[in-house]
């Protein structure tokens, strides 16, 4: 799981924290479904539809992206195969390092 640092305004902050205790989330949790409502379209529902609209509003919502596929074809996979097995081995690479 990755990490975002954020810099923002304290009183945007305090808002942030505001809202996210009175939902019973911690700011992570709120801010991760916040930006999550901001960049899936299928998340539905009257509180998420509000603040979809807010962040369309505010001119912060992303259109739809299409979905990736979710599994890569056979030719792909063979091509990947091959291509990771090119080249020299770890232990040659290392030997070398050392004469």
């Amino acid at each position: 799981m990755g990490q975002l640092t954020v810099r923002i305004p304290d009183d945007l902050l305090d808002r942030v924290r505001t809202v996210a205790r009175s939902r019973g989330f911690s700011m992570n949790e709120y801010a991760v479904r916040v930006l999550g409502a901001a960049t899936d379209p299928d998340l539905a529902g009257s509180e998420i539809d509000r603040l979809r609209e807010r962040l369309a509003s505010a001119g912060l919502l992303e259109p739809p992206q299409p979905r990736r596929a979710g599994r890569p074809t056979r030719a792909r996979l063979d091509a990947a195969r091959a291509a990771a097995g090119a080249g020299r081995t770890l232990a040659d690479i290392v030997s070398d390092g050392r004469g």
